[in-house]
């Protein structure tokens, strides 16, 4: 009976069963299976709920949706052009930041690609931009951010790593830091990669005028990272005290200052940001009861130790790992991380990989698989965004897949890029 409610489970994932019930349903099957009293599942849920630093997320992911409702990326985008539109390529690295700044709040690749595609893409071709790559650009910008304070992804691997217990203990302010490095070094390689194909094209003349207007406009967002980022680096805000003052400025900004977002609009804003939020919980309550399981189970203990009788250096593994990640990085992205971060976090402790390192690999690869073909998620985004066929997009981001696929393995494999700046690294 275990083996047909398991094959069952399968089955309702293939035809598009919520992820929360597959994974709900699984927990229960082994649980049940281990004759585990069931009500350990709503016990999880109860402890998810005493973890403080969780309510970081329905507050930024609020403060991204405002965001995207508002004006702020035709002003970010006007003012990028200003002050970069100089430099041959100059608008495609305005791109670049732009998006990584939006998937950096809103936590959703997606929303990146509909709120700020309608804006970039027709301005990249009337620039002059190949379309190709204009489309390649929009794609492949949508992911990028995940690295940056106060990315989701980044919340919820030390979230779930606090609670496996393995390896050194550390914070998610750790996880802000660390991140920053690697995702520097991913926008800056595609940036260089922008100019140095776009060279031919004629340069945006510098206006201080138009930049000072730029700047005046853009004046009460500008604050908005130096508040985050520089709060929380400098530790005179615990991430979830940046959360609440980030929510409570952006709400001031865009409903008071600038009046882009009417009063009646906001239930309709909170309304969506939560309905990401409330899934992202759900998910993350039934996989943390999978995940005492996995313990109880001793599982991770039986995987090392497998793929130890095989793989026995450290940087084997990690390729491997590399490997592994992609494909898993085609699928949802949260789905991965609550998933099979229980599973592989342990064993990369075991063969002597720091957690923080690990969990930038992870993301870092989300990152790259929102858009690796096949089945990118970004891909069938951009298609039905732009009106192109999926294939017509694959061709585009390939230079740009290459590009980050060296970038992955420069951060895999040189750990002090992801460590420099952490309580480990100084």
């Amino acid at each position: 009976m275990t083996v047909v409610a398991g094959l069952l489970l399968v089955l309702f994932a293939l035809l598009g069963a919520p992820l929360f019930a597959v994974i709900a349903g699984g927990a229960l099957l082994a649980f049940y299976q281990a004759d585990t009293d069931l009500a350990v599942i709503a016990a999880e849920f109860y402890r998810l709920a005493e973890m403080p630093m969780l309510v970081a997320i329905p507050l930024f992911t609020f403060a991204g949706y405002l965001l995207s409702e508002s004006q702020a990326p035709v002003r970010l985008v006007k003012l990028s052009q200003a002050l970069l539109g100089w430099l041959p390529g100059g608008l495609a690295v305005v791109a670049l930041v732009t998006c990584a700044f939006f998937t950096a709040f809103t936590g959703a690749s997606g929303v990146t690609i509909v709120a700020l595609g309608a804006l970039l893409y027709p301005a990249l071709v009337q620039a002059g931009y190949p379309e190709r790559f204009s489309l390649g650009l929009i794609t492949t910008s949508g992911s990028l951010g995940m690295l940056f304070a106060p990315a989701v992804p980044l919340i919820l691997y030390a979230v779930i790593a606090q609670q496996l217990n393995v390896g050194r203990s550390f914070t998610i302010d750790e996880m802000f830091v660390a991140g920053l490095l690697p995702g520097l070094l991913m926008l800056s390689l595609l940036a260089a990669w922008s100019l140095w194909t776009n060279r031919h094209l004629p340069r945006h003349p510098v206006s201080w005028h138009e930049a000072g207007a730029a700047l005046h406009a853009a004046r009460w967002e500008l604050p908005l990272p130096f508040i985050v980022m520089g709060g929380i680096y400098s530790g005179y805000f615990a991430v979830s005290e940046a959360a609440a003052v980030t929510a409570l400025y952006v709400l001031i900004v865009e409903v008071v200052l600038y009046r882009e977002i009417p009063l009646r609009q906001l239930p309709r804003i909170m309304r969506d940001a939560m309905v990401l939020v409330g899934a992202l919980l759900i998910i993350l309550g039934v996989s943390l009861a999978l995940t005492n399981y996995f313990i109880d189970a001793d599982l991770p203990a039986r995987i090392f130790a497998t793929v130890n009788h095989y793989v026995s250096d450290p940087l084997t593994f990690l390729l491997l790992l590399n490997l592994l990640l992609l494909g898993l990085g085609i699928l949802h992205d949260i789905s991965a991380l609550v998933i099979v971060v229980p599973l592989l976090l342990p064993v990369a402790v075991a063969y002597g990989i720091d957690p923080v390192h690990f969990g930038i690999i992870f993301i870092a690869n989300m990152q790259i698989g929102y858009f690796f073909p096949p089945l990118g998620l970004n891909l069938f985004i951009a298609s039905y965004r732009f009106k192109k066929p999926v294939m017509e997009l694959v061709r585009a981001t390939l230079p740009f897949l290459v590009i980050l696929l060296g970038s992955v393995l420069i951060i895999t494999y040189w750990p002090a890029l992801s460590l420099a700046l952490t309580d480990k690294g100084s």
